[in-house]
């Protein structure tokens, strides 16, 4: 059975997608359950990627996590949606793409307007825009984001790992993308994956694997797994 170390306690949060209502809501009700339990605790903080797009707050977002990160040790892990971001940033990817999956309400957090750029085929001049628009310390954040962490008997990720492969070789493409190959896997894989990505109505639990990610931006359900020793709760928004 895998475990969280004796005296740990990890609350591991889903997919934000620029809700900061509902990650204000939840960090309360994280604070006050780091109270209960045994004295001595040391809970750690995880975010499984996926802090910008879709809903309206990116900003505060990437200014709660990075003051939370600061502060407090918090573990912030890359999503595929950052990815996306930077890949735009970089011209690895065209900026309709992005866009197209939520990046309009991202430019907005930050005061710019999409279609200022889109219908006046602008898109060459976007990349400057947000590079002035976004806070350099938000962008030296998305840009310093690992894409695992370990802890105990517990693996976290953003989507998921590929099945058959040793966790230490994982690719960072598998680890934001996978889907399907791995949601469908009932393979051990060494450690228990603990991951978003894939939205379920309540989160999922199963003997290899945990998701966290229950459409907050959709369902207006923020969820965060609490592992401590051999035991999977949960806090809802």
């Amino acid at each position: 059975m895998y475990r969280i170390p004796e005296g740990e306690r990890v609350y591991a949060t889903g997919d934000i997608h620029g809700r900061y209502d509902l990650l204000s809501r939840l960090l309360d009700d994280a604070l006050r359950d780091m109270g209960t339990g045994a004295a001595g605790v040391t809970s750690q903080f995880v975010f499984l990627g996926d802090y910008i797009d879709r809903g309206a707050d990116t900003r505060r977002v990437l200014d709660c996590l990075i003051k939370g990160r600061s502060a407090s040790g918090w573990v912030c892990l890359k999503g595929n949606h950052e990815a996306m971001l930077l890949d735009a940033l970089d011209g690895r990817r065209d900026w309709s793409s992005w866009l197209a999956n939520g990046g309009v309400e991202t430019l907005f957090s930050y005061g710019l307007l999409a279609r200022d750029y889109m219908t006046a085929g602008r898109t060459s001049e976007l990349r400057e825009a947000v590079l002035e628009a976004m806070p350099a310390e938000h962008l030296a954040f998305l840009r310093d984001l690992p894409a695992s962490h370990v802890v105990g008997g517990y693996f976290f990720c953003h989507a998921g790992i590929r099945p058959g492969l040793p966790l230490d070789r994982q690719t960072e493409d598998d680890l934001l993308w996978i889907r399907d190959v791995f949601v469908d896997s009932g393979d051990d894989h060494g450690k228990r994956i603990v991951h978003g990505h894939t939205p379920v109505m309540v989160p999922d639990v199963r003997p290899n694997r945990v998701n966290v990610d229950t459409g907050a931006y959709l369902t207006h359900r923020l969820s965060c797994a609490v592992l401590e020793g051999p035991d999977v709760r949960f806090l809802h928004t």
